[in-house]
């Protein structure tokens, strides 16, 4: 247990630098959507490669969510989750991030067209994350489930097909 938590926690830091909080959406817009690269340092993410699966407007929020492919470093871990799942949540009239409150994802798995149980989307500064398995080749998506900082529940979907 105490393994799978350290794993997770220097995941989430070598995340961190894939999104600044300086970082506007426009910035996303100068670089490459199937192979942003981010991450510094030894450890970094740098190899990993950061898919975009695009930007949704719900009451007033909007929603940002990437992939990064850490199956590599994963797997040397014995980890089972290939990709981390990243949001940022922003006010849709200001452009400021909305980083307080909670966010679970429920993943539907290509292969049974079911959804699985959902899994919660830690809080991590300024955006929210997950380590996630997706195994099997196909159309994947994501049922993105939200209470953030006003109190409101907030659905957003997004879709990735692993090749």
């Amino acid at each position: 247990m105490k393994r799978g938590a350290l794993v997770f926690a220097v995941l989430a830091l070598l995340t961190l630098p894939t999104v600044s909080p300086v970082q506007t959406h426009a910035d996303h817009g100068n670089q490459p959507k199937a192979e942003q690269q981010g991450g510094h340092g030894p450890m970094s993410m740098r190899n990993t490669k950061t898919i975009m699966l695009g930007e949704q407007t719900v009451e007033g929020v909007t929603a940002m969510a990437h992939l990064n492919d850490v199956g590599a470093l994963t797997a040397k871990m014995g980890m089972k989750e290939n990709y981390h799942l990243m949001l940022m949540f922003t006010d849709a009239a200001t452009g400021k991030a909305v980083s307080e409150g909670a966010a679970a994802v429920k993943i539907t798995d290509p292969e049974t067209g079911k959804a699985g149980a959902p899994i919660p989307i830690m809080g991590m500064g300024d955006h929210f994350g997950a380590d996630i398995a997706l195994p099997v080749k196909g159309k994947y998506s994501f049922e993105i489930g939200t209470k953030l900082a006003d109190n409101k529940t907030r659905q957003f979907t997004f879709q990735y097909t692993v090749q």
